[in-house]
């Protein structure tokens, strides 16, 4: 991956969502450490813990810590650790979603309560979670940065339920901006192309979603982790101070066709 000079030599991020190598966020981290930043990552649980390592160890995570936005308190405990180990904060990234597969593949008509709630939780309110504990170690201002999908904004067939969830993720994002701009933090979204990733490999014939942006999109070409990284890193730097409230298409102009 093409580093980016030292964009952000000297700052501390917190990396949420790194499934294995080939998730966004792991993108996402290596591009953080190619441009100079200090990371502390998460991983899901034990079973994940040994894929998520790998990449930890590459980016030289000051920290590799459980979380599950599910469990009481683990969000907190992460929080406090950084405030321990480093006292302040600049970045925070947050790429996680779920939605209970029965849920995810049927209609959004059929949605349980169980499972629209589920997918609301982890997929949306987390990332509120995340920039109300993150808000007071960004004293100096710094920045929140989520990942949606263009099914947020369109209808996207097979993309169902989490559709309404990432509208309300990229929404949330706007009124977090509004709320935090003030004290100088600012709020974005990026939003990737179809990538093949674990997470994407639930969503139903994901191989036609795939063949159909490669065919669309204006460059004809499929983005990778490590583009998006590379957006992410101009997202959190201080090269985008004025840059708040944004939806970031990396998509290789997939967005702009009908």
């Amino acid at each position: 991956m093409q580093a980016l000079s030292n964009l952000l030599q000297g700052k501390r991020g917190l990396v949420v969502g790194i499934a294995n190598n080939k998730s966004i966020a792991a993108g996402c981290a290596e591009a953080f450490a190619n441009a100079g930043a200090e990371l502390i990552v998460t991983y899901l649980n034990e079973l994940t813990k040994p894929f998520v390592k790998p990449v930890a160890t590459k980016v030289n995570a000051t920290a590799l810590l459980p979380l599950d936005v599910q469990i009481d308190n683990q969000l907190e405990a992460v929080f406090a650790h950084i405030a321990d180990t480093w006292g302040n904060l600049d970045f925070v990234l947050h790429s996680i979603a779920y939605c209970p597969q029965e849920d995810l593949h049927g209609r959004v008509t059929d949605c349980s309560r169980d499972g629209f709630a589920q997918a609301m939780d982890i997929s949306c309110h987390s990332f509120i979670r995340m920039a109300k504990l993150a808000e007071p170690l960004m004293p100096n201002g710094g920045c929140l940065l989520t990942v949606s999908y263009y099914g947020a904004e369109k209808v996207v067939e097979h993309y169902n339920i989490m559709g309404p969830v990432k509208a309300a993720l990229e929404s949330s994002m706007k009124y977090l901006a509004a709320e935090l701009g003030p004290v100088g933090i600012r709020v974005n979204a990026l939003s990737p192309g179809p990538l093949e990733t674990r997470a994407a490999s639930g969503i139903a014939f994901f191989d036609e979603l795939i063949n159909k942006a490669r065919a669309e999109a204006p460059k004809r070409q499929l983005v990778t982790i490590e583009d998006v990284g590379n957006v992410a890193v101009g997202l959190v730097s201080d090269a985008s101070k004025s840059v708040t409230g944004n939806i970031t298409y990396v998509d290789a102009g997939f967005h702009i066709m009908s």
